[in-house]
């Protein structure tokens, strides 16, 4: 079922999540027991993520020599497991970066033969590999150019031409927001403008990168609605669980930590940081729903167990 009919149906709040498939060579046991951890929650869809190629530098015998490879090749494994195992839809991220627009096209056809009805467009990070295009290949450069080539196929218009006579796709299609913008664009109003484009290009749904406080979300949805945009925009959480994310979550996402959060974290015990974590975004949580949310989206990634915390005293 898609994100919008599961939204659409609802009677309550819907709750998702995010996680990652594993290291490359790495074991999947792990990863089924973390499903098998947030299944219990009923959710509707989860969220599995894609990454692209990255080169990679190591010393040999023969000197220091440069690689390409995929650190997490495994997201359409996961997705198989999520629709047969527990027939949870699987929401897997599609890339710009990394990916021609012919293997785009490849990946979604493998998708749509899976049952698969939901996916994620976004740009990607930049991995610092660019794939060599060949002649007559070509690639998407904005999540827009992505979304519009997934709607493309939505009304059966394929990049080869012996797909002429296919049946179109039927691919929910979900986009990233940024409640706080991204971080290259110029302010709020000019990054909903592109959150727009995507929109217009075909997107169903924005779901938003985390945020710790909750005014950037209620400032970031009045934004897209002056601009126009009516589809659901769905808030994405996280929760803190270690120092150590102060520092990183900011950096890599470009987000601001509250400094009443920060000071509690930096003056507890390690033990009890994820307790501090759950209660700051359990009180999130309370006010996005008491302003009428239509889903909370958890990023969990590897753990579950900060979150089973929070959804056990969630009233949803």
């Amino acid at each position: 079922m898609k994100v919008t009919e599961h939204l659409a149906r609802a009677d309550r709040p819907l709750v998702s999540f995010e996680i990652i498939p594993p290291l490359r060579g790495g074991d999947v046991k792990g990863l089924l027991g973390l499903i098998d951890e947030l299944a219990r929650f009923r959710p509707p869809f989860i969220d599995i993520t894609s990454h692209a190629a990255e080169v990679i530098y190591e010393e040999t015998s023969q000197g220091l020599q440069r690689r390409v490879k995929r650190k997490r090749p495994g997201t359409l494994g996961v997705c198989a497991l999520l629709q047969n195992k527990y027939q949870i839809d699987a929401v897997p991220h599609i890339l710009c970066r990394g990916f021609t627009r012919e293997e785009t096209e490849d990946f979604l056809i493998e998708l749509k033969y899976l049952g698969i009805d939901n996916v994620l467009a976004v740009r990607g990070d930049d991995s610092g590999y660019q794939k060599p295009l060949q002649h007559g290949r070509s690639a998407n450069s904005y999540a827009s150019d992505l979304v519009a080539q997934i709607d493309a196929m939505n009304h059966g218009r394929y990049l080869e031409e012996e797909l002429l006579d296919a049946q179109p796709s039927s691919f929910c299609i979900g986009v990233g927001g940024y409640p706080e913008k991204h971080f290259e664009a110029a302010n709020l109003k000019l990054d909903v403008r592109h959150t727009k484009e995507k929109i217009d290009a075909g997107a169903h749904y924005v779901v938003t990168q985390m945020f710790f406080h909750n005014e950037h979300y209620f400032r970031y949805v009045d934004a897209c609605r002056e601009q126009g945009i009516t589809v659901p925009i769905i808030p994405g959480l996280k929760i803190l669980t270690s120092a150590k994310q102060l520092t990183t979550i900011p950096r890599n996402f470009y987000v601001e930590i509250p400094d009443g959060l920060a000071d509690e974290i930096l003056a507890a015990k390690p033990e009890h940081i994820a307790d501090i974590g759950v209660e700051w975004t359990l009180r999130q949580c309370e006010e996005l729903l008491a302003r009428g949310v239509p889903a909370l989206h958890f990023y969990v990634m590897q753990s579950a167990n900060a979150v089973k915390k929070l959804i056990g005293r969630l009233q949803v």
